[in-house]
């Protein structure tokens, strides 16, 4: 019994727990806390910021180049076979030109060494440093460009689950509007009043109707899924969203023209001129290779030569060795390498200037098409809108005419489907209205990220 009550109490613990659980993975979201939960979760955002963590690695080991490298060294020989060295015979009393073999050396050999270097001058070195600098920048403006297109994805993915929410709660009203005139029409059959026919009738549109909510249900948790897979929340959450749709505004700024833009704003164009300046400091690193390189060294070492393994042991003698001196090298012919890459530096930065002029065309471009796309997007919704309530009015008087006996069964269903229609058209130019004022936000600059 107490062994049973053991087990009642673990399991109520462990629900508790998984309650809990589960109410911790419970959101609510609007756009803007959508779009910062995946700054801070998407992978690709920490991705980027893990290049960023890496050029500044660099830039710190393009900087550690210009301090005292110290080094120690430790080699220990033992020979097999001293080596053999030939020397004039006549020094031991030989004929003239002969030569004698003689070996000398310990059979062990121990040296010891610390070496330290200065770089003094160096034009690659200052360069380099100020590349690595403006390669961090680049990887920062990488970071806001990809956070840009995530904020964009995610809002489209936002917006997508809001339109199919919207489609539910019409889709909800179309079958209890059907519902209700399939259930007044059987009355209607059952007394005489109307034929099977106009009853079978409205049972296939409410049938269909049926199988459309299926699929718009399914499009909705798809959509759910997709959005929480792109602001790397876990698939297994609650997610509720709490913008509406209509506190989107489609309206254009007043303020914004084609003629007079800031590019800066584009992060596009400030990667393109981020490069543009890699370049500029690449030219300049090339000519300064003409400039010679100096650096200072020392070197401090002992040597220990012994007949026995006594390397390690004391009271035995040491050889001392010193050292310091300066060092300047002066490059005088490289076979015209300098030359060519002084000339290929040269036409990377015109490159690079084509592409700051080219990007500057195509945010022209892609700004007027966005305008353009927004303005017709919103035209089409504002007259999609009025359609649906055309159809809606169309439905009801309809409707009313033939439950007061004037009118047919058909007409009522020809109105029903018209309103489905214009409400499935309303819905397609509201994501096309809503993806055009994303893009539009993105084109100008004024997509909002933190």
């Amino acid at each position: 019994m107490k062994k049973a009550l053991l087990i009642i109490g673990l399991g109520i613990i462990c629900l508790k727990v998984f309650s809990q659980a589960n109410d911790s993975l419970s959101y609510s979201f609007s756009i803007q806390q959508t779009i910062d939960f995946a700054l801070q979760n998407q992978n690709d955002i920490k991705n980027a910021m893990v290049d960023e963590a890496i050029a500044m690695q660099k830039v710190k080991e393009v900087m550690g180049l210009g301090l005292p490298q110290i080094n120690s060294s430790f080699d220990m020989k033992y020979f097999l076979e001293i080596p053999t060295s030939l020397i004039p015979a006549e020094f031991f009393g030989g004929p003239p030109g002969a030569f004698a073999a003689v070996q000398f050396g310990t059979k062990y050999q121990a040296t010891a060494g610390l070496d330290a270097s200065q770089l003094i001058f160096s034009g690659d070195y200052f360069l380099g440093l100020k590349a690595s600098k403006v390669y961090v920048e680049l990887s920062t403006k990488a970071i806001q460009r990809t956070k840009i297109e995530t904020a964009a994805t995610v809002s489209k993915a936002y917006y997508t689950v809001l339109i199919n929410e919207e489609r539910m709660k019409l889709m909800d009203a179309n079958i209890v509007r059907i519902k209700k005139a399939m259930d007044d029409t059987k009355v209607l059959n059952d007394n005489g009043f109307v034929e099977k026919i106009d009853l079978d009738r409205l049972t296939v549109t409410y049938n269909n109707l049926l199988v459309e909510q299926g699929k718009v249900l399914r499009l909705l948790k798809l959509g759910t899924y997709l959005l929480k897979y792109q602001i790397g929340m876990d698939i297994n959450a609650t997610l509720t969203l709490t913008d509406k749709l209509s506190d989107v505004k489609f309206d254009l700024s007043s303020n914004i023209t084609v003629e007079k833009f800031d590019y800066s704003k584009r992060v596009e164009y400030n990667l393109f001129e981020t490069q543009h300046k890699l370049a500029g400091l690449d030219l300049k690193r090339n000519r300064f290779s003409y400039l010679p390189n100096a650096f200072a060294y020392g070197s401090v070492s002992g040597s220990a030569q012994r007949n026995t393994f006594t390397i390690f042991e004391t009271g035995y003698q040491w050889y001392p060795t010193s050292l310091i001196g300066a060092k300047v090298t002066l490059p005088i012919f490289t076979g015209l390498q300098r030359s060519s890459k002084n000339q290929q530096a040269k036409l990377s930065l015109q490159k690079a200037e084509n592409n700051l002029e080219f990007i500057k065309s195509s945010i022209d471009l892609e700004r007027t098409s966005s305008i353009t796309m927004l303005q017709n997007a919103s035209e089409m919704l504002e007259n999609q809108k009025k359609n649906i309530g055309i159809a809606e009015e169309v439905f009801r008087l309809s409707k009313l005419k033939y439950e007061q006996g004037v009118g047919s069964n058909i007409e009522m269903i020809t109105a029903e489907t018209a309103l489905k229609e214009s409400q499935t058209n309303y819905f397609n130019a509201l994501f096309d209205a809503l993806v055009a004022k994303i893009d539009f936000d993105k084109a100008n600059g004024v997509l909002i990220i933190n």
